[in-house]
């Protein structure tokens, strides 16, 4: 389908919740913004979208997606620069790696119309939600859901497109400890692990509580064969610096999740002349370089978390504690970096930032 910006309807909300929100403390995923898009699919083809009041969702107790969890969904960050522009950061990369999941999750891909157009207006709409200060942005949920309502067991033929988004702070305010998971898995070859699919997240509450409950952060989950090549860390993929180079796990699979922020964080580490390899990492060759004492740094990469230091990790009864976070190099420019092009403060060499 087609969908010029004169399509999209929108419905504006008489009373803005703008003032409920603590501009100075803003914590992750608990305030919504004004406005939602929704579009839905049926008779195999996408219906115009809307732009409605933020609302909650009447729908029949037999619908698919309950049941059956047929449900992905993205993330993706708005960022105020100087001139008071907003800055989408690589918003086309997220509409095809939905339609990706969308794919393999036997659902209907969305139209470029809808996912992009659909959220450049939803923020032109509600850019004053996007929090100004250092270390915050408008995190953007694009997600869709099979809507049948039907419980037998079948790929579904409705399904309900929607777009929400928050005001966001740090996801983590400080470097996290890592519990190096041999005992559950996150991913199998042949299995969904590369999807941003809701089973993907459900799956991993139970380890990621009991790991909570012993004093670490998060997961770094290891395949589920031999139980010791790595491959993400929590929901975030993860980086190894080794002596002079950046290691992290090879997205050549379909294991491992082709992350936006990932893609980036490589890029600009070759800009730099950095040598980055993607290939199987075990947690041993981890332990090696640690007790050589050319573990020198380690980070997880994710649209919500952006950098996050990994001070400690526990595999077993080693405990392995990298030096200081202030010392590092590579994960603090890196944060730097990508902070300066999202806020518009760098030139964007590579069209990452879409100006709403």
């Amino acid at each position: 389908m087609s969908v010029s910006p004169s399509v999209i309807k929108v419905n504006k909300t008489e009373n803005s919740r703008l003032h409920e929100v603590d501009a100075l403390n803003i914590n992750f995923g608990k305030h919504y913004s004004d406005h939602m898009l929704i579009a839905y699919y049926e008779n195999g083809q996408w219906n115009p979208p809307e732009i409605t009041p933020f609302h909650n969702l009447y729908l029949s107790p037999a619908t698919t997606f309950f049941h059956y969890g047929q449900a992905i969904f993205e993330g993706v960050k708005a960022y105020k620069a100087p001139n008071g522009d907003a800055l989408i950061f690589r918003p086309y990369d997220n509409w095809k790696r939905m339609n990706r999941s969308a794919e393999r999750m036997a659902m209907p891909d969305v139209p470029q119309e809808i996912f992009i157009e659909g959220m450049r207006q939803l923020i032109a709409l509600d850019h004053k939600w996007i929090p100004e200060s250092e270390d915050t942005s408008l995190y953007i949920r694009p997600f869709m859901l099979a809507i049948d309502e039907f419980i037998g067991v079948r790929p579904a033929e409705k399904f309900m497109f929607i777009i929400i988004t928050s005001p966001a702070g740090p996801y983590y305010n400080h470097p996290v400890s890592i519990y190096v998971q041999d005992q559950y898995v996150r991913a199998f070859p042949g299995g969904i692990g590369f999807t941003k699919a809701a089973g993907n997240y459900g799956m991993s509450m139970y380890p990621t509580r009991e790991i909570k409950k012993m004093g670490y952060d998060q997961i770094l989950w290891t395949d589920g064969f031999e139980h010791k090549y790595v491959q993400e860390i929590g929901t975030m993929n993860v980086f190894f610096v080794i002596g002079d180079k950046v290691i992290t796990p090879d997205i050549n699979t379909d294991v491992i999740l082709e992350g936006v922020t990932r893609d980036s964080v490589i890029t600009l580490l070759r800009d730099k002349g950095v040598t980055v390899e993607e290939r199987q990492l075990s947690i041993d060759e981890i332990e090696e370089a640690y007790k050589a004492g050319q573990l020198k740094e380690a980070f997880g990469t994710g649209t919500a978390a952006s950098i996050a230091p990994i001070y400690q990790l526990t595999y077993h009864d080693d405990v392995m504690t990298l030096p200081a976070v202030e010392t590092w190099e590579i994960a603090n420019w890196l944060k730097q970096e990508l902070a300066d092009i999202r806020y518009g403060r760098k030139a964007d060499t590579h069209g990452w930032t879409f100006k709403v």
